[in-house]
């Protein structure tokens, strides 16, 4: 007969046991099973796909470096469009150069930390992204509707800080995520059904009960994209009227053009964003989020400097001077 001391200490040693082969099994690395799992697809789509990116680098590179060296566009709008063109690079870089290697590559795997990293990137920049885009309709709200007060409203130092606050919220946004998804704990599966490491996929394959960040996603998602998807409503409703009693043709028709651009930008951006995030789990399914998710990650970030370019004059004028030395 086993005493009352002998047998709490077996209990303890059989519980003890049972957490160390639990925690023996905690997952520390995810399979990102891409876009497809055909094989013969494999090699077309590293070359779409490397292609997509290296466009999508020079472009948005090569708009910053354009913005950098005329002198012609060292203003307030030029300075916002060279953030966002960072934003973009930032956005697609922290998801396509890990998709090319998978492409080729037969070991899809990626450690927690990395996987973690990925994520942190691409939501700071995407969010980035969000309140650059307003502080870009701000800009032309004020250029258009207040043109006498311009040059006092947006001054240099107040442009660097709303790019500085964009930033900055971002980073803390993103940080607020990482740091909730810690609490989480993966035993069940490592396989991520994604091209990325995408924050609502990992909480699919959570051993921990994820109500918590599923919650936090939401709350934050819908506030930071209908507040600032909202703001930039109200500012370009106030633009429009105010083009719509300019007297001058040629001065309706360049309003038009700048605004008409960042619009589609803010559609592209904002419709593909509400699918995933503001509305998670009631969409027609995981291909169709996929394609959402291949949208803002790579196709608009590809889009976004040919949007603002090829119709701008002051952008083409820029280049044909840079062409010419």
């Amino acid at each position: 007969m086993q005493t009352r001391d002998e047998r709490i200490l077996d209990l303890g040693v059989i519980r003890w046991s049972e957490y160390v082969k639990e925690n023996e099994t905690l997952v520390t690395e995810f399979v990102l099973m891409g876009l497809t799992d055909r094989a013969e697809l494999q090699l077309p789509l590293f070359l779409v796909f490397l292609v997509i990116y290296l466009i999508t680098m020079l472009g948005n590179l090569g708009l910053i470096a354009l913005i950098w060296k005329d002198p012609h566009l060292h203003t307030p709008m030029y300075l916002f469009l060279g953030s966002l063109a960072f934003a973009d690079a930032c956005t697609s870089s922290s998801v396509t150069p890990k998709m090319l290697m998978n492409f080729l590559s037969n070991n899809h795997m990626i450690s927690i930390y990395d996987c973690m990293a990925q994520f942190y990137f691409f939501s700071s920049s995407a969010t980035t992204e969000c309140f650059l885009l307003v502080v870009m309709a701000y800009d032309r709200y004020v250029a258009i509707c207040n043109p006498l007060l311009y040059q006092m409203v947006m001054s240099k130092s107040l442009c660097i800080q709303l790019i500085g606050v964009s930033y900055v919220i971002s980073f803390l946004h993103s940080m607020i995520h990482i740091t909730l998804l810690f609490r989480l704990t993966f035993c069940r599966s490592n396989i991520i059904q994604y091209f990325y490491c995408e924050i609502l996929q990992l909480f699919k394959i959570s051993c921990t009960d994820p109500t918590m960040n599923i919650l936090l996603v939401l709350i934050a998602s819908a506030l930071i994209q209908i507040f600032t998807f909202m703001t930039i409503i109200v500012s370009y409703t106030c633009v429009l009227f105010a083009i719509l009693k300019k007297k001058s043709e040629k001065g309706r028709s360049k309003a038009f053009s700048t605004c008409s651009a960042h619009l589609l930008s803010v559609s592209l951006f904002y419709g593909t964003l509400f699918f995933m995030y503001v509305r998670p789990g009631s969409g027609p399914g995981e291909n169709q989020d996929k394609m959402y998710s291949l949208f803002y990650t790579i196709i608009i970030p590809l889009l976004n400097p040919f949007i603002y370019s090829l119709r701008n004059k002051e952008v083409t004028g820029a280049l044909r001077r840079i062409m010419n030395r």
